[in-house]
């Protein structure tokens, strides 16, 4: 039996984030996902927006964990070469009564140290979001918004973490948790394990997880949110990521760009039960639909080219990070939903002072990998250097995705990183994310996959187990 001085389970941004950050130290450290691959949970369906921390509560752990983790990410972004891109947010206002609350928000950001804010008028709106609503009076920009790719993001963590010597195992589902000396006895779909302290990360099912240990004080209400991706032709609909004025239970439709040039509308925000529902509905589509076309009147729904949904999982106003006094050694990171993704790498840095005042040695490595090499996309790459790289290894130049310009060394690369489904490949490398939504490169992918891992065609999957693509093949039919 496997023992680990620290189990985090779940393996989206936060469990990832403090992977990344408890690798620093001489620690046996592990990750379990449930799914076949990372990012596969609530951080996919993510939005991808680095948030300044405009629309928390100065006095709550969202607003200041947001803040920092928007300074982190710059320097974090810098160290594992993600494309971390700076926008900036405008929060707009349509009347006079809105223009009060602009302000309102304005103070909270200050209180918090959100940097570069000011209010902004109808004249500067026209210069500078020339699609903008001409009904719009006046807006609170914040500069340092920004996008990111939220499963790359995960995927940079977890490498990271994995060179510097934590434990990665996936399709290993927490089933049991039982008090042991030291620690706890972990029994998962993948092995019983031993740790000395827990991280509950698991997302939408924190609650259940929290529960195998005697706590029941919060539970999991998904909170489901409709978006939907625009054809990459409009890339330059807007110059930075728009917002209405926040509800109290949600930041509004909003028309954002995405880190890799789609401009994306929505979410909407609907508390649900089922915690696998992800369907797409008529009636989340019109009301993206109308609160998009607010800010933008121009958006066209004919340029939509994909329909998806996230479960945001909520458990109140703020977020639960606590060392659980009821259970000695289990760290409650639950109710992580929006700014999550901005606050990940500060949630580490608090998960990792937590263990350290909880009794766990922490003595820093006399090597740390802190860097990590940054991979190659052709779609994103100046045509000189493109052409080095296609001089260099002519399978640059074999194009497996015409949507997304998407080459055959590419795919492979990302299979040689880890990806053993269709979606692994999809989000690594957005191979099957355009338009044509993999009509015309799942065929090659697949053979390309299959190729690599040695796995039969009928075996690959779109995401894991439950999922397989085809289900028979010429020579057996």
């Amino acid at each position: 039996m496997k023992m680990f001085d620290v189990a985090i389970i779940g393996g989206g941004v936060v469990g990832t984030a403090i992977g990344r950050e408890l690798s620093r130290y001489r620690l046996r450290a592990a990750i379990f996902e449930k799914e076949a691959e990372l990012a596969f949970g609530v951080s996919k369906s993510n939005s991808g927006i680095i948030h300044p921390g405009t629309q928390n509560s100065p006095g709550s752990l969202k607003g200041k964990l947001c803040v920092l983790g928007n300074l982190l990410t710059r320097k974090l972004a810098g160290e594992l070469c993600i494309d971390f891109k700076e926008a900036g947010e405008l929060i707009v206002a349509f009347n006079e009564k809105e223009c009060a609350l602009l302000l309102r928000l304005m103070k909270n950001g200050e209180s918090l140290g959100v940097p570069g804010m000011k209010i902004v008028n109808r004249r500067w709106l026209k210069a500078h979001e020339p699609n903008l609503s001409r009904e719009a009076v006046a807006a609170l920009y914040a500069p340092t918004a920004g996008i990111i790719s939220p499963y790359r993001w995960v995927y940079d963590f977890a490498e990271n973490a994995a060179r510097n010597g934590v434990e990665i195992h996936t399709e290993t589902k927490v089933e049991n948790i039982q008090p042991a000396r030291p620690g706890f006895e972990i029994a998962a779909s993948g092995g019983t394990f031993r740790a000395r302290f827990v991280v509950n990360a698991a997302g939408l099912y924190a609650d259940e997880v929290s529960g195998m240990v005697g706590l029941d004080d919060f539970k999991i209400k998904p909170r489901k949110g409709e978006e939907f991706l625009l054809d990459k032709k409009d890339e330059h609909l807007t110059n930075h990521l728009l917002f209405p004025l926040p509800s109290k239970t949600s930041k509004g439709i909003l028309v954002t760009m995405t880190s890799d040039g789609n401009p994306m509308i929505g979410p909407t925000s609907e508390v649900i039960e089922d915690k696998e529902d992800l369907s797409t509905t008529d009636a989340g589509l019109k009301k993206v639909l109308a609160g998009a076309m607010r800010l933008v009147p121009s958006i066209n729904e004919n340029d939509i080219i994909a329909y998806f949904a996230g479960l945001r999982p909520a458990a109140g106003d703020d977020f639960i990070i606590r060392h659980e006094d009821k259970a000695p050694g289990f760290i409650n990171v639950a109710g992580i939903q929006s700014p999550g993704l901005t606050a990940a790498p500060a949630i580490a840095l608090m998960v990792s002072d937590i263990l350290k005042k909880n009794g766990l040695e922490m003595k820093k490595k006399a090597v740390f990998h802190k860097h990590r090499k940054s991979e190659f996309h052709l779609f994103a790459a100046a045509p000189e250097k493109a052409k080095r790289f296609i001089r260099r290894d002519a399978s640059y130049g074999d194009i497996v995705c015409r949507c997304e310009m998407v080459s055959a060394r590419e795919v492979r690369d990302a299979i040689a990183r880890g990806a053993i489904t269709m979606d692994g490949i999809k989000f690594r490398t957005r191979a099957q994310a355009g338009r044509c939504h993999g009509s015309f490169c799942t065929t090659r992918i697949m053979k390309i996959l299959s190729r690599q891992t040695g796995t039969p065609v009928t075996a690959l999957t779109k995401r894991g187990k439950g999922s397989e693509i085809l289900k028979g093949s010429r020579e057996n039919s």
